[in-house]
Order: C-alpha cells, then sequence, then structure tokens
C-alpha cells in the first residue's frame, strides 16, 4: 500500500494524565502548560525540548501539518486517512476501515460513472481552544445521506455506523485539523454504485467512503459580502426530480452558468424555480435568505431545494433570537425590496450578500456585513467552536 507525501509537521500540546515519565527531543511546538491541573491562559510558539511529564507539570504532544494555517482557501489538501465499507445491493454495510489516502479503483462500468448513482455529504470538524475536537450535528447529514441513498435506491450506513466512521476518520487526521480560528476539517462522505452495470438498473455493489481536508472561507471574499447574479434561464432542479437530495448530478448541472457568472466577475449564481419563473430556489450550493424589518423568510423545503443542515440550525437560532422566521414562497420582488440577504451552508456557514443583478439591474444591500447576518455568523460559529455553551446540545465533543 503506498504512503501519502511525507508532511512537516509542529506540535500541539494539551493536557493527559501520563502513566510514565519521559522526554522529547528537540521539536517546534506550540505549547499550551498545565500546572497542577489548572490550564495557564497564556499560549506561544516556541523550539525548545518537551518538558518531562509529571503530575506538577504535564502535556499531551499533537502533532500539527506544517502548511499555511493563516493562508486556507476552500480546495482539496490531501491529508493521511480515508475511512470505505462495503455493502452488497440488498445487503447492509459491514464494518469498515481507515486506509491512506489516495487513489481508489472503479470498474469502467460502475454504476456512479454511468449512470451518476451517488450521493455526498459535507460537514466540518473544529478545534477548540483546549484542544479537544467538536463536530456539528453528524447525525443530521447521516439522516439526510437515508433519505438520498433511498431515493437513489441505494443501501445507506446505519446513523451510529456514519457517526462513528466519521469520528474515526477525524481522529485519524487529527494533526490536520486547523489551530482554533484558523479554519476547519472539512468532511466530505461519499456513497456510490461501485459495482459494475452496464444496462440501467441499481449497482450490485456500494461503497461508502469519507475523507477529509482543513479548509478555510468558501468564498474568495470571506465574510464580506458577495455579489449574486440571478439565472433566469438554466435550472438547478425541477418538481419530481432530484434536486432535494444530494445527489451529485444536482452540482455538475450548476457548473455552466456558475462558471458563466463567474467570469463576469460575480461570487456565484442564485435560481428561481422553473415553473414560474419568479420564486427562489436557492444559490448552486447556499440556501438563500431575505430579511425584512423583524422578519426573515427562505424557501420553503417542497423537493426541489436542498434541506440544509445550516439552514435548519439557522431558522432555530434566529427564532431563538426573536426573529420571525418564515418557510414560503419568497419572489424576486421581495428579495429587491429587502434589507438584507444571506446565504447559509456547511462550506460558507453564513454569506451575507453584497449584491444581486437581475436582468441587468443591480440591487445593492449597504456597505459592509448586515447587522443581522453578522448576528447569526457569530452566534453560530462560537458555537460550532465550542466559544459559547451548546444550549441547543448540537456539538459532539471528541477527545
Amino acid at each position: 500500500m503506498e504512503s501519502s507525501a511525507v508532511i512537516p509537521s509542529f506540535r500541539l500540546s494539551f493536557p493527559i494524565f501520563p502513566s510514565l515519565h519521559h522526554s522529547s527531543p528537540p521539536s517546534l511546538k506550540l505549547q499550551k502548560q498545565f500546572h497542577n491541573h489548572v490550564p495557564s491562559s497564556s499560549l506561544s510558539l516556541s523550539v525548545r525540548p518537551t518538558p518531562s511529564l509529571s503530575n506538577a507539570s504535564y502535556s499531551q504532544t499533537v502533532e500539527l501539518a506544517d502548511i499555511e494555517w493563516d493562508n486556507l482557501g476552500f480546495g482539496l489538501q490531501p491529508t493521511d486517512y480515508m475511512y470505505m465499507m462495503k455493502c452488497q445491493q440488498g445487503g447492509t454495510f459491514a464494518k469498515g476501515e481507515l486506509k491512506r489516502f489516495g487513489n481508489i479503483e472503479l470498474n469502467p462500468s460502475a454504476g456512479v460513472l454511468n449512470y451518476g448513482q451517488g450521493l455526498f455529504e459535507g460537514l466540518k470538524a473544529y478545534r477548540k481552544e483546549d484542544g479537544n475536537i467538536l463536530l456539528f450535528r453528524p447525525e443530521e447529514n447521516a439522516l439526510r445521506l437515508q433519505m438520498g441513498a433511498e431515493r437513489m435506491c441505494m443501501p445507506s450506513p446505519t446513523v451510529d455506523q456514519f457517526v462513528q466512521s466519521v469520528k474515526d476518520t477525524v481522529l485519524a487526521n487529527k494533526r490536520w485539523i486547523p489551530p482554533t480560528g484558523k479554519g476547519s476539517l472539512y468532511i466530505r462522505p461519499l456513497l456510490m454504485g461501485s459495482g459494475p452495470v452496464l444496462g440501467l438498473a441499481p449497482a450490485p455493489e456500494y461503497t461508502f467512503l469519507i475523507y477529509v481536508s482543513p479548509v478555510g472561507n468558501y468564498f474568495k471574499e470571506g465574510l464580506a459580502p458577495i455579489n449574486l447574479i440571478i439565472e433566469n434561464e438554466l435550472h438547478r432542479a425541477t418538481p419530481g426530480g432530484t434536486g432535494g437530495v444530494k445527489t451529485i448530478g444536482n452540482y455538475a448541472a450548476v457548473l455552466k452558468a456558475q462558471s458563466a457568472a463567474k467570469a463576469k466577475g460575480y461570487s456565484d449564481v442564485l435560481y428561481l424555480d422553473c415553473v414560474h419563473k419568479k420564486y427562489l430556489e436557492e444559490v448552486s450550493s447556499c440556501n438563500i435568505f431575505v430579511v425584512k424589518g423583524n422578519n426573515i423568510s427562505t424557501p420553503a423545503i417542497k423537493g426541489t431545494i436542498l434541506p440544509g443542515i445550516t439552514r435548519k440550525s439557522i431558522i432555530d437560532v434566529a427564532r431563538n433570537q426573536g426573529f420571525q422566521v418564515e418557510e414560503r414562497q419568497v419572489s424576486v420582488d421581495e428579495l429587491l425590496d429587502a434589507d438584507e440577504v444571506f446565504c447559509t451552508g456547511t462550506a460558507v456557514v453564513v454569506s451575507p450578500v453584497g449584491s444581486v443583478t437581475y436582468h441587468g439591474k443591480r440591487v445593492s444591500y449597504g456597505e459592509g456585513i448586515g447587522a443581522v447576518s453578522q448576528q447569526l455568523y457569530n452566534t453560530l460559529t462560537r458555537l460550532q467552536m465550542g466559544l459559547t455553551e451548546d444550549v441547543m446540545n448540537w456539538t459532539l465533543e471528541l477527545r
């Protein structure tokens, strides 16, 4: 089995209760010392030998990959391990295994290659200030994968299998989880028809795979406002289709309009319904929200819009903060008359919209980040990173 490229690393130290006393050779370390089981507030970067582990002063060394953590974009950074689990059509998934990250082998007639029988998910892991790791609502991703698998005639892992495989993959790649405030570890589960099939039919075998990559902001603008253009000819989904599940074909279908929009300087594309061509659906990979006064409106989930987990979370957060949130048809006219607009998604979290262009007319939503976008972004990201109490019980902590 081939190994991935060796990546230099530095070390992040956090507390443990050691059973052995030893010392390490000199290394580049991000060292947080603990004395008498009480953490100090200092965090410093130094080059020095690891101190002897004792009851009075002790540390656990966790290596971090030596990459430019301050310059993470949203692109693939190969990591150490991926997770794989297989299942026959009509069967159930057995326990999978971790493998070194690398290429996989598929028959040319695999169902995913010939007929697009595949789904994917996206979630993130964050490193807390104490060094522990947080996952955000992984069981929701498991349930959404099951819903998509039923639509695409595929078996799927149980919720427990999904969550455990995510945990195993994250812990195996923990040196790739960015330091607090530098980004997150993006987790990409895949479910695909990997068995060979020539005639149009469900594949005879399925593979569940997870890989991960450290990431920064999805849009190059970061949290700064993005600029959207409304597409009124090409459509992302149709009633009765697969727009409401996270199947791979949904995303290939938006590339043409998205590429044209980016070539004109726009950040992304906002799609309309294909029947009336006047109601908002979603951005290429994000849900959309419209703010007017204390009211926040977002298109209802009716089969053509992906039920985003960040969308669902933002709705709950906004309602808890006193906003009136409506899930319903939202027209282009309401969008153009809004006080504020923002997008949500796993990759972007909350992304404020600075302008929308429709039939050549550009409508701007003020300077900078809107107050509502900023408020909701702060609340959700602080919860995801463990900087505030999780009263919603949404995070899963790994040690």
